[in-house]
């Protein structure tokens, strides 16, 4: 670890976004999701999902690494909804605008219409997982997620102070699989399950109580956390690749299957801010890695458009679908993506962050988003 930032979490970070790239070039060139219709070797990007749930994981975690090493407190939580607002906003509402012109003037995301008034209010509001409006970029309701978990980081953290990590995750994890359970049988509730996927609030937490581990003792911190981490992930992802990605992806089961990978992600963090698997550390800490993470960000709000526009325009016409569009779709889409997405960053994400020259250096760069 360097002064300022663990070594690893930029390069995951990247990864997870590279990811989603991926996965939304696989849903147009293999479309019939939750179906998978891939020959084997890109039938694994069918499960974008499982990216969020490192964002999410890695967010609760990096957010909360300053209050556990402070008494679980923030500084200021007026100070707090600054640095994040400076941290969001900025990069945020230029990727809306960027997505409502290439929605308006090029081509809008398949499914949803060209959007409309609503579509700038929801989203400029950070709503679009609770109010439905024609939506100008599908990636934006992780956006909307996130923002409110930010809300609700005071609350849980004072959890933390009155009851004990253990306790805050349990509660909320309760209330989660209480929504999972009931939602199915309750049309608004099942609606909001859906759309909001309360289970990142679960993994949120898991991630604050992973910050905790990180500045507690050091007898905990020599656990063998990069085996705790495979021991947790093996039986999921061996239950994933026996049911298939159907069962997986269904509503009703992908909320407890984002559950059972969190202890996993978990554990890996706290193994990676161990330096553990060392391996594993200097590749993520590699230069194309860590420089990739830095504007994963970006990376995240810019794809999809691009997504839409490249296939919609380019392959399509040609390719159609299949391992040959998909093959192409990857050259074409994800060498434009990262260096648009640095070109972005540059004027909308690395000017705002100079601004916070005097927050805590683990909060500096460590936030997932």
């Amino acid at each position: 670890m360097t002064r300022g930032r663990l070594a690893g979490l930029d390069g995951l970070r990247g990864l997870a976004a590279l990811y989603v790239v991926v996965n939304h070039i696989f849903e147009r060139t293999f479309p019939g999701y939750p179906h998978d219709r891939a020959p084997w070797w890109a039938g694994w990007f069918i499960f974008g999902r499982f990216a969020v749930v490192v964002f999410i994981v890695l967010s609760g975690f990096s957010l909360a690494l300053s209050p556990a090493r402070h008494g679980w407190r923030l500084d200021s939580v007026v100070r707090f909804a600054g640095r994040r607002a400076r941290r969001i906003l900025p990069a945020y509402l230029a990727a809306l605008a960027f997505s409502l012109v290439v929605a308006w003037y090029l081509v809008a995301p398949p499914g949803e219409g060209k959007p409309d008034t609503d579509s700038v209010v929801v989203n400029g509001l950070l709503v679009q997982n609770l109010v439905h409006a024609p939506s100008p970029n599908r990636a934006f309701w992780t956006m909307a997620v996130e923002a409110q978990l930010y809300v609700a980081l005071p609350l849980l953290l004072l959890m933390v102070r009155r009851l004990g990590g253990i306790v805050m995750v349990a509660t909320v994890t309760l209330l989660v699989a209480a929504v999972g359970i009931a939602g199915p049988h309750i049309p608004r509730l099942h609606t909001f399950d859906i759309q909001s996927a309360p289970d990142l609030a679960a993994l949120f937490a898991l991630g604050i109580l992973a910050a905790g581990v990180v500045g507690a003792s050091t007898t905990r911190m020599a656990w063998p956390w990069a085996w705790l981490a495979l021991a947790a992930a093996a039986p999921v992802l061996l239950t994933i690749r026996w049911e298939g990605s159907v069962w997986t992806l269904t509503p009703r089961h992908l909320l407890w299957v984002d559950l059972s990978l969190g202890p996993a992600i978990a554990c890996l963090l706290i193994g990676l801010a161990t330096g553990h698997p060392a391996p594993l550390v200097r590749l993520l800490d590699s230069r194309p890695l860590r420089n990739l993470g830095l504007c994963s960000y970006s990376v995240y709000l810019l794809h999809e458009p691009i997504v839409v526009v490249v296939y919609s325009r380019i392959v399509g016409p040609w390719y159609h679908h299949g391992p040959a569009a998909f093959l192409v779709m990857v050259a074409l889409v994800v060498p434009a993506t990262i260096v648009l997405a640095w070109l972005f960053a540059s004027v909308f994400e690395r000017p705002f962050l100079r601004q916070r020259s005097r927050v805590p250096p683990q909060e500096l760069r460590l936030p997932a988003t």
